[in-house]
């Protein structure tokens, strides 16, 4: 389930997402985890500059760093496994009508990008994983995450999502045994969502660090 309120943080600085994974290393950051979430939305002006109200900042805030704490607590597992698998939305296309040349296997399930766009961030990030050596897969939604991990019998899966999403799937990931890593969207919506390029770079090479 996606949340119930939208967000784009790209207007953000890319400072603050340093400072989560700054956060995320705390020892007892599990305890205090509403107190440094309240301070990152006050630092970095969150609210003032997404128009969200302050639960819902508070709930944004608090995942991104739950999110890094957990790919910094299944780093270890994820460098050591060999078959990997990389999701990634395709709602984060350039384009979502036929201007995207991108075809659909359903037997896969998952759309085949076809590198027509430069500036696309599925075209980018595609390149990126392939050539990482990860099985790539653009994903029409969270149900076909279960029978692509069945079929590819993969050790470690890399998730693009947004952070509702990407705790539930992280359950379902420790139940199965399979190391994940995470970086979440940030700008979230039906459309035109976005995701940091760079980070997923850093992930993909098994640096999980959000900023």
């Amino acid at each position: 389930m996606p949340y119930l309120f939208k967000f784009d943080l790209t207007k953000i600085s890319r400072s603050l997402f340093v400072e989560v994974a700054r956060v995320a290393h705390r020892s007892d950051i599990h305890r205090r985890m509403s107190e440094a979430a309240r301070r990152l939305i006050s630092r970095f002006r969150i609210q003032e500059l997404t128009g969200l109200n302050f639960s819902d900042a508070i709930q944004l805030m608090e995942d991104f760093i739950q999110i890094q704490i957990e790919n910094l607590m299944n780093r270890e597992l994820f460098l050591k496994a060999s078959r990997k698998a990389l999701l990634l939305p395709h709602c984060s296309r350039k384009y979502m009508d036929g201007r995207c040349k991108a075809t659909f296997d359903p037997s896969v399930p998952s759309y085949i990008c076809s590198h027509c766009s430069s500036d696309c961030l599925m075209n980018q990030a595609v390149t990126i994983g392939e050539r990482e050596g990860y099985d790539v897969y653009i994903l029409p939604g969270g149900s076909c995450i279960r029978e692509i991990l069945r079929r590819g019998r993969y050790e470690a899966v890399v998730g693009v999502a947004c952070g509702m999403e990407i705790k539930l799937a992280s359950k379902a990931l420790s139940k199965a045994g399979i190391a994940g890593q995470a970086v979440p969207l940030i700008k979230n919506g039906c459309a035109n969502t976005k995701f940091n390029i760079e980070t997923l770079t850093k992930v993909l090479h098994g640096d999980p660090k959000i900023g």
